[in-house]
């Protein structure tokens, strides 16, 4: 079930990688950029997790903080933070509620077979915690300066 755009973006409590427990509700006050990408340690997560990176400090100027989310575990997350020196919070969606509650768990095709996966994608969520922008089945390049030229012009 999909939120709409426009409606409070549902909250969750995960696992952070710094060693706490996160909520969304935790950043009122800020724009979020919500990202689930499906595991740690691949080719296109780490493009986007590092494209996230190389713009982090122009997303800290427009008061909004990153939070990539996927079921992978916080041990995973910590090696891939240290590997490419990610500055922003990993969180882990081990079993997978917060991907369902954004309709990000879905059954995906890949040569032939078929799984539950995550299915990559981006959400904005504004100050007030409301969902203002998404992104479904995103393809990494040039995405990250989509999601930031979005927040510059409209938040």
């Amino acid at each position: 079930m999909s939120v709409p755009v426009g409606n409070k973006a549902p909250d969750f409590t995960l696992p952070a990688s710094n060693g706490e427990k996160v909520s969304l509700s935790d950043y009122r006050g800020q724009n979020i950029v919500l990202y689930f990408y499906p595991k740690d340690m691949t080719p296109g997560c780490t493009t986007e997790a590092c494209d996230f990176r190389d713009n982090a400090e122009e997303f800290e100027g427009t008061n909004t903080v990153i939070l990539g989310v996927s079921p992978d575990p916080i041990k995973k997350h910590q090696k891939f933070i240290d590997k490419h020196g990610l500055p922003f919070l990993l969180l882990a969606d081990e079993d997978k509620k917060a991907a369902a509650a954004y309709d990000v768990w879905q059954l995906k095709k890949n040569f032939g077979k078929e799984y539950m996966g995550i299915v990559r994608s981006t959400f904005i969520i504004d100050k007030d915690g409301k969902l203002v922008k998404e992104w479904r089945k995103v393809k990494v390049k040039g995405h990250v300066k989509e999601a930031l030229n979005y927040i510059k012009e409209n938040l």
